[in-house]
């Protein structure tokens, strides 16, 4: 059976702070690194994340905090990455660190900005660390009902199976129930479009469309999300029903946690990104995923009607009336 050794959480936001939370309660020690030694100097004094999750709070001598990423990279065997995708090379460039015989685990929900890589993707090629060394966490997963421990359900992917599965067991509990997966590309491309799928449904919630049409909206996006899946990463045995696909997809889209459906009903209401950005104080992933996903598919060419709509509205300025009148044009 795989060890995943010594764990170390990589990122201070909502949904590291609630891996935090499952992985200290099975292990009952971390690693932790966040960038500013302000908040890990108020994380200590109060036994809580300063800026998230306020009301989880955590035993600290069970945590070794450092804003040093090579001193956590050195002394932990698994690395769990949770910060924002845009983030994530500001926070590497500072590795001197070599990376590639660590078990990395991606909890990113973001593809890499201007290398238009999923994380697990750009690891491999800009680290050179081997597939079976690396994973990711997906599934419909909110950091606050996670914090409150309602019943949750992920997914970890990694080409080693049996890495999958030792790292599941320091998941698992009364509140997560797990399964693994070798399918990590679809996983990661899967979560970063379900939040451009989120904006669109945000968009059209701002407009006053009601529920109907959001289930429509949601059935297309399953079918836009299948096809790109198929062209980028083809895999006979992916069922896109799966929770990990459809059910995050349905929970984004719907949950008034979804930071990217609160997003885009500020600029369905008319808000400009700028003002949406400024209001909403966090970071809807979505907004870069729509601009990489573009990009992308340039390439590949799959028929993606929901992604070019939220393109031309939050990169193009055209107005969400007439671009979702087009939309909704496409739709049966």
């Amino acid at each position: 059976m795989h060890d995943c050794g010594k764990i170390a959480i990589i990122g201070g936001g909502s949904w590291a702070t609630a891996i935090a939370k499952i992985v200290v309660g099975h292990t009952h020690h971390i690693g932790w690194y966040m960038r500013r030694d302000d908040r890990i100097a108020d994380f200590l004094r109060m036994g809580h994340n300063p800026a998230y999750l306020t009301s989880v709070h955590f035993n600290t001598e069970e945590i070794f905090f450092s804003s040093d990423i090579n001193k956590v990279v050195d002394l932990y065997e698994t690395l769990v990455f949770v910060t924002p995708s845009p983030y994530l090379k500001n926070h590497l460039k500072k590795l001197k660190t070599r990376i590639r015989d660590k078990f990395i685990v991606t909890a990113i929900k973001g593809i890499v900005p201007d290398e238009n890589l999923v994380c697990s993707e750009y690891f491999h090629h800009v680290y050179d660390v081997p597939f079976e060394n690396l994973a990711c966490i997906g599934g419909p997963s909110h950091a606050e009902e996670v914090a409150l421990e309602r019943l949750s359900y992920l997914t970890v992917g990694c080409a080693d199976s049996e890495k999958a599965q030792a790292f599941t067991s320091v998941l698992s509990s009364n509140y997560i129930k797990t399964k693994t997966s070798s399918d990590v590309i679809g996983i990661e491309y899967s979560s970063v479009l379900k939040n451009v799928y989120a904006i669109a449904a945000g968009i059209c919630s701002g407009l006053k469309y009601g529920d109907n049409f959001q289930a429509v909206l949601m059935s297309n996006a399953v079918q836009e999300m299948s096809r790109f899946l198929t062209v980028i990463s083809p895999q006979p045995d992916r069922n896109i029903y799966d929770s990990v696909y459809l059910g995050d997809l349905l929970v984004t889209g719907y949950s008034n946690f979804s930071r990217n459906r609160v997003f885009g009903t500020m600029i369905g209401k008319g808000y400009s990104v700028k003002s949406a950005q400024i209001e909403m104080e966090m970071i809807a992933e979505g907004f870069f995923g729509t601009k990489c996903m573009k990009e992308i598919n340039r390439h590949l060419h799959v028929n993606m009607p929901i992604l070019d709509a939220v393109y031309n509205i939050l990169y193009e300025r055209i107005s969400p009336q007439i671009e979702i009148k087009l939309l909704t044009d496409s739709f049966r």
